[in-house]
């Protein structure tokens, strides 16, 4: 059998020193290279330079809301109102597009906030007073606070007994049936009405969720001027005003199908000017 010679190879340990030399013995170093594009730490994201090579530079933002699938109720108020904007609209529904101006419906939000309704427990503690009142003296004529009147019902009826002052009408009611008939309603019976954004507004007056008609029907010593102002205001923008009752709604075109129409018309006219030309060759 022939058994290999292994080869004496150089020992890379350094030989120990020798007792009596004063020599220190130096361990042989070794540099270690970086290398080039890795990160020194791999949990810090460090900034690179922005290519401009096609295929490698970072997209831009784009606006994803329409990949977006949006609940149902959404999609369904949205498919309304662009609805309305193309259909027709009779000027009976229309006339809720045409709100009183910014300006003067917070100064209405305003006034009426003084008038809230009670909420339930102010009205116990009211009640409660005025029991003990009636223990004590025997004798004591009860006061309700003088506050706002709300609920489809109770304003329809206070309008057709001519008890009511002021009407104001949310715009944003649906079914828009069940307030359709209020502003004749007014007209008929001589009360100034305002129609006003929004429901949600209203029901904060009312201290409820919603609220789709408020009405007044009494106001404090004090504020009788303004409620004459506002009363006039109210006639001047909605009662009197002849063109609400009379303009259609709706019937506006899409920015596609503008387009199309314009694309349309140049084409007609192109095809009139040489119409023109032949004519007056012949």
């Amino acid at each position: 059998v022939k058994v290999k010679k292994q080869k004496n190879k150089p020992s890379k340990k350094t030989p120990a020193p020798c007792p009596l030399s004063e020599k220190k013995t130096v361990k042989k170093v070794t540099k270690k290279t970086k290398k080039t594009g890795l990160r020194s730490n791999p949990l810090i994201f460090e900034k690179k330079k922005r290519s401009n090579v096609i295929g490698v530079g970072v997209r831009g933002k784009r606006d994803l809301s329409k990949y977006i699938k949006f609940p149902k109720y959404i999609r369904i108020q949205r498919k309304k109102k662009i609805l309305l904007q193309r259909l027709k609209v009779p000027p009976a529904i229309n006339q809720f597009n045409e709100v009183l101006p910014n300006a003067e419906s917070q100064d209405l939000f305003s006034f009426l906030n003084n008038y809230k309704c009670e909420s339930k427990k102010e009205k116990k503690k009211r009640l409660e007073k005025e029991a003990k009142k009636l223990k004590a003296d025997g004798k004591v004529k009860p006061k309700k606070p003088v506050t706002v009147k709300c609920g489809l019902k109770c304003v329809t009826r206070l309008i057709e007994r001519k008890k009511a002052k002021l009407v104001v009408i949310a715009n944003d009611v649906s079914p828009i049936e069940l307030v359709l008939f209020l502003p004749a309603l007014c007209r008929l019976k001589g009360i100034p009405y305002c129609i006003v954004k929004n429901k949600a507004k209203l029901g904060l007056i009312a201290k409820k969720k919603k609220a789709t008609v408020l009405c007044l029907t009494d106001v404090n010593k004090g504020n009788e001027d303004r409620l004459n102002y506002f009363s006039e205001l109210c006639m001047k923008h909605f009662n009197n005003n002849i063109e609400i009752r009379r303009k259609w709604g709706g019937q506006k075109m899409s920015a596609k199908s503008l387009m199309a129409k314009k694309i349309k018309d140049k084409a007609l006219k192109i095809e009139e000017a040489k119409k023109k030309v032949i004519s007056a060759k012949l």
